[in-house]
């Protein structure tokens, strides 16, 4: 049988109801109000934090436009301070490292693409870092060292063509010519039509006296 209720009868079992779950029911709302504004408030200050990160890669970038290089190392020093784990403190750091590299300072190019290797955020900086400084290590009389930090990367995903090369000149270095080809050839292969500078890889093949792929030959 359908149980009814009257008015005073509905009114006491909504007060039982309160006085069983209501302590219940408060800090329900203590909570959820509560993580809205935390969540509100680490929103603001991601936002804040992001604005600066982008601010302080700004000005170092004028600065090294100007060839202010002590000047935008102090941005690069509070990006990698204060915000190491934004995109910035891992851009910045490519950025000085070029900048040294233009300024004949390698040694000091190849410490800040170290710090990317082993701190770079997004993991594709990483990467990006590690063909970098594997090119300036070979170009510093380092081939074995080179390699060493190729063979490191444990995902090349979208450089593998840059990867292939890299490890062909080092080997080219090392009097490994058939192994240099063979990475050259490798080089290829992985480029997307249209894509890099297949010209370049031809003439590598070229200079070692190896086989063109038939494609490469024909265009």
């Amino acid at each position: 049988m359908v149980e009814t209720y009257n008015a005073h009868d509905q009114g006491e079992a909504v007060k039982k109801w309160l006085q069983d779950n209501g302590s219940a029911i408060v800090m329900g709302l203590v909570i959820a109000f509560g993580g809205l504004f935390g969540f509100k408030q680490w929103q603001n200050w991601q936002d804040t934090n992001r604005q600066q990160a982008s601010y302080e890669f700004e000005v170092m970038n004028q600065q090294l436009a100007q060839n202010q290089l002590d000047a935008a190392m102090d941005n690069f020093q509070i990006l990698k301070d204060d915000h190491s784990k934004s995109p910035y403190a891992s851009m910045a750091a490519l950025q000085m490292a070029r900048a040294r590299l233009e300024a004949n300072q390698a040694d000091l190019a190849i410490g800040l693409y170290e710090y990317v290797v082993e701190n770079g955020y997004p993991k594709a900086m990483q990467v990006v870092a590690r063909e970098r400084l594997a090119r300036v290590l070979l170009d510093q009389g380092q081939p074995a060292e080179a390699l060493t930090v190729l063979q490191g990367a444990d995902d090349t995903t979208g450089f593998e063509s840059r990867f292939a090369e890299v490890r062909g000149d080092i080997q080219f270095a090392q009097g490994r010519t058939d192994e240099a080809a063979a990475a050259y050839r490798e080089a290829l292969d992985a480029l997307e039509a249209g894509a890099g500078d297949r010209a370049r890889l031809v003439m590598k093949l070229e200079s070692l006296g190896a086989e063109i792929p038939a494609e490469e030959s024909q265009s």
